[in-house]
């Protein structure tokens, strides 16, 4: 790992280097981003339009210092469905666009009042396992994706997949030079050259898919009431985008949330999403594997992001292109995620050894295992028609927890 050279986030890197980089950044974003458009029943290609503008976007807004990737949110699927059925898509537009603005009026209130209140209520104790909880409850996904978990498993995918993670894993240790920086991929080539061999790729949407297209652009209509089934979103959303910021600060080296600032990240952020409803496309929310990426290369440069999102506008105006890709199977996505999402989940158990929590201290024992359990535990509470569950209800039990822990503390009431 020594020899393995980081590449800073603003260092500029040469355009040799920067394609193949930018390559491996777009490929590990765009299984999990298309999966969105595709249970929300629209095109594709116009949230890989929006997934580059976003993306600059919020290179931009962050002044190019905290490098991160905007894909598809999931935490919109269930409440957009329930609208989409009731009202259609374009209603949910109008609910993407209020959650974004009302995100935007938080990044506002967060550059009045400051950060301090994250060190109150997620403390290390607590930041450490939510974290972790981002990359753990991912887990199942990639499994899914690579075919793991279905009743029978197809020894092609099997194949695919042990292809693709042994050479993501055995690569990310023993590539040296250019090579030990883009084992991701090189991972996905190797996947798919496997996956073409064993026959489970199939072409014939390639040839019927146009050279040129253009995304299809839709405007929003609002709604109270769907909004109002939308708006809960945004406590997830925002849950979501500060446990990405710790872990990518404590990847780069970085306090992001103080520089560039975590108003910033969240306005980008926000703005992204509010934008994306103005044109039609799906939320967009800073990605998981973009962390995983960072973590594996060493690469952390908003140069080699930037490409990323340029290469995906070029795809949202090439049907064949953005179909190629669109080619690459479960298996080789599964095998790229299963370690990517790992390393989410361990830079989670970083930040608690980096901070040296003593688990001595009954408070930092109950907590962890506390927000570790609620986490794992499947259990899920509804507001309305949002389902808290996973890393976001371990995130709000936590935050209580740890605020009650302050007040007790404040009042001389704990026993330490």
């Amino acid at each position: 790992m020594a020899e393995k050279r980081i590449i800073q986030v603003e260092e500029k890197v040469p355009f040799r280097m920067l394609v193949p980089l930018s390559v491996q950044h777009m490929f590990a974003m765009f299984g999990a981003s298309v999966l969105v458009p595709f249970l929300f029943g629209i095109n594709p290609a116009i949230v890989l339009f929006m997934n580059g503008i976003g993306t600059l976007l919020f290179i931009f807004v962050t002044k190019g210092k905290a490098p991160a990737y905007l894909g598809s949110s999931f935490a919109f699927l269930a409440p957009a469905g329930i609208v989409i059925e009731h009202f259609g898509y374009p209603y949910a537009l109008g609910g993407f666009v209020a959650v974004g603005f009302c995100g935007c009026i938080l990044a506002f209130v967060v550059y009045k009042f400051g950060t301090k209140w994250i060190d109150i209520v997620l403390p290390p104790a607590a930041m450490g396992p939510v974290v972790a909880l981002i990359g753990l409850e991912l887990s199942g996904s990639a499994a899914s994706n690579a075919g793991l978990l279905d009743e029978v498993i197809r020894h092609q995918n099997l194949i695919v997949f042990l292809i693709t993670l042994g050479i993501a894993v055995f690569g990310n240790i023993l590539f040296r030079g250019f090579l030990s920086v883009i084992p991701i991929l090189i991972a996905v080539i190797a996947g798919y050259v496997a996956a073409l061999v064993v026959g489970i790729v199939d072409f014939g949407q390639v040839a019927a898919a146009p050279f040129f297209a253009l995304p299809n652009f839709q405007a929003p209509k609002f709604s109270a009431e769907a909004i109002l089934i939308i708006l809960p979103v945004i406590l997830v959303i925002t849950s979501e985008h500060i446990g990405h910021q710790v872990v990518t600060s404590k990847i780069v080296g970085r306090d992001l949330l103080k520089e560039p600032g975590l108003h910033r990240s969240l306005f980008g952020d926000n703005f992204s999403t509010m934008l994306s409803g103005f044109i039609g496309s799906v939320p967009t929310t800073t990605y998981g594997e973009n962390i995983g990426v960072m973590a594996v290369t060493g690469v952390y440069s908003v140069w080699v992001i930037a490409g990323a999102a340029i290469l995906s506008l070029i795809c949202s105006f090439s049907g064949k292109l953005s179909t190629l890709i669109s080619t690459i199977p479960g298996p080789v996505i599964g095998g790229i995620s299963f370690l990517l999402y790992g390393m989410i989940g361990t830079s989670g158990l970083r930040i608690l050894v980096d901070s040296k929590v003593d688990y001595g201290n009954s408070r930092n024992l109950s907590l962890t295992s506390i927000i570790f359990v609620t986490g794992l535990s499947g259990i899920s509470i509804k507001i309305g028609n949002i389902e808290l569950t996973g890393m976001v209800l371990a995130c709000v039990v936590g935050m209580i927890l740890s605020f009650v822990f302050y007040m007790l503390d404040r009042l001389h009431l704990t026993n330490d």
